[in-house]
């Protein structure tokens, strides 16, 4: 069954995200986002990061979506069948 898994970017870093740490960001993200379910990013972080984890579970991630208090969710992709 597809869960809903938030993502905080702002978590998987202290004090200032470094891209030398990219790989190890990555990994995490991509092991709470899980197999096939809906991920949601959100959290003060870097556009490079926000970048590079989505296009890190879109092979992962049934549907992808951002969300901040400015925008609400915004989905990025769907690949869900429901």
């Amino acid at each position: 069954m597809r869960e809903r898994r938030v993502i905080d970017l702002a978590s998987l870093y202290t004090e200032v995200a470094k891209l030398a740490d990219l790989p190890a960001y990555i990994e995490t993200a991509k092991a709470s986002a899980g197999e096939g379910n809906e991920v949601v990013l959100t959290g003060r972080a870097p556009v490079w990061l926000y970048l590079a984890v989505a296009h890190a579970v879109h092979g992962v991630a049934a549907k992808l979506t951002y969300s901040s208090p400015v925008t609400g969710e915004v989905v990025i992709f769907n690949h869900s069948p429901f």
